[in-house]
């Protein structure tokens, strides 16, 4: 059920609840637990502070609970060799699609590293692995992976993500025709790495055009347990600022002042990589060993809104739209202006930041949607705005 038509006013939000913009209505007749979204054309913050976003809402997940091959609607295994006979950073492993490679097996995602002789597109190696991107992309929200990792000097198993729209032959992104840029222009966000060289290390960092490579932008934190026990590491991806942890213990926050091309290409979708290098450094006994994973989860927040009888001056048209949606705000602001789309069912689609300082906002790419109903949340200092529009 959803309420269209009701005009809600709350008190300034209490500092210590993170939670002021959700309203749960009961409505006679329904159980207790269940939970009606008012979904309000405009409204006002009341209060002066703003609580960060709530990500409640599952969008995308894979519990790895059926044995086997990977979840091929999920996962994409990239081979192909980016440099014509080698990876990049001197790694020495062919990434292949075999079960030897990569398998579900008793609730887990295996990855592993073995020492075996393999040709593939011309070139013998001496290792084998796997490198898996996934078919699903996203822009905010919270990543949660628990995983075991594997050991050995010189492996380097990573849990991480690239811009969808790196241009990187073999990537399944590149190959459905959106890489058009450059890495690491593109952005890249490591959720963990782990060299064996440096046991018990676990990392996270960025890469972007002002830190690339030997980033600057790095931290981390011990964890002796990483191969004996499963461990939950988690990214928080805000407009504002990246929030890296290892079981809720965080270690690193990504946050420039200056958000520009060159600190902050993290406004545009990304998609996840796990896989596990070979390094020069390998220990010769080195035989095999795998990254498990028992789960990778992405959370959004959930669309909801809620209103004061103070309303904005929000136009948008055309409605239905086709391509472009032009939103009005009634006057300039000198705030971003940060936008979010759900489909009927909640999930979250979408999520930009935009300036309007002649009051306009134009929302392009509708056409890449499906035709349907869209709810829209339209963001800027304290005022938020929400409607439905139609895709034709």
């Amino acid at each position: 059920m959803t309420i269209t038509s009701t005009c809600l006013r709350i008190p300034p939000p209490p500092t210590q609840r993170n939670d002021f913009n959700r309203v749960l209505l009961q409505v006679n007749g329904e159980n207790n637990n269940d939970q009606v979204v008012a979904y309000i054309d405009d409204f006002l913050f009341e209060g002066t502070s703003t609580p960060g976003p709530v990500f409640d809402q599952l969008i995308w997940a894979d519990e790895f609970d059926v044995d086997g091959t990977a979840d091929d609607t999920k996962w994409f295994h990239q081979t192909l060799l980016p440099l014509g006979n080698s990876w990049f950073n001197g790694e020495i492993q062919h990434y292949t699609d075999r079960l030897e490679n990569t398998r579900v097996e008793n609730g887990v995602l295996k990855i592993e590293a073995r020492r075996e002789t393999f040709t593939d597109q011309g070139h013998t190696k001496e290792f084998t692995s796997a490198r898996l991107n996934s078919k699903f992309t996203f822009q905010y929200g919270r990543v949660e992976i628990r995983a075991k990792l594997p050991t050995g000097p010189g492996t380097w198993p990573a849990l991480w993500m690239l811009g969808k729209n790196i241009d990187e032959d073999g990537g399944y992104w590149d190959n459905e025709g959106f890489g058009t840029t450059p890495w690491p222009a593109c952005g890249e966000i490591d959720i963990m790495e782990h060299w064996g060289t440096n046991p018990g290390y676990v990392s996270s960092a960025t890469h972007t055009p002002s830190s690339f490579g030997g980033t600057v932008n790095v931290g981390g934190q011990n964890l002796p347990t990483y191969a004996t026990d499963f461990h939950v590491y988690s990214l928080e991806w805000t407009a504002e600022k990246l929030v890296f942890a290892v079981d809720g213990v965080e270690h690193f926050t990504y946050n420039p002042t200056d958000k520009n091309p060159e600190t902050w290409p993290f406004d545009a979708e990304q998609y996840l990589l796990f896989n596990v290098a070979i390094l020069p450094s390998i220990a010769p006994d080195f035989n095999s060993s795998a990254m498990e994973v028992d789960y990778v989860r992405i959370y959004q927040e959930s669309p909801v809104a809620v209103t004061s009888t103070k309303k904005s001056k929000v136009r948008y048209f055309p409605n239905p739209v086709e391509d472009t949606l032009t939103i009005e705000l009634g006057k300039a602001v000198a705030d971003p202006v940060h936008i979010r789309i759900f489909d009927s069912s909640g999930r979250a689609l979408k999520s930009v930041s935009e300036t309007a300082s002649q009051g306009t906002v134009m929302l392009r790419s509708w056409d890449r949607l499906p035709s349907g109903t869209y709810q829209v949340q339209v963001q800027w200092g304290q005022k938020r705005s929400a409607f439905s529009v139609v895709k034709r």
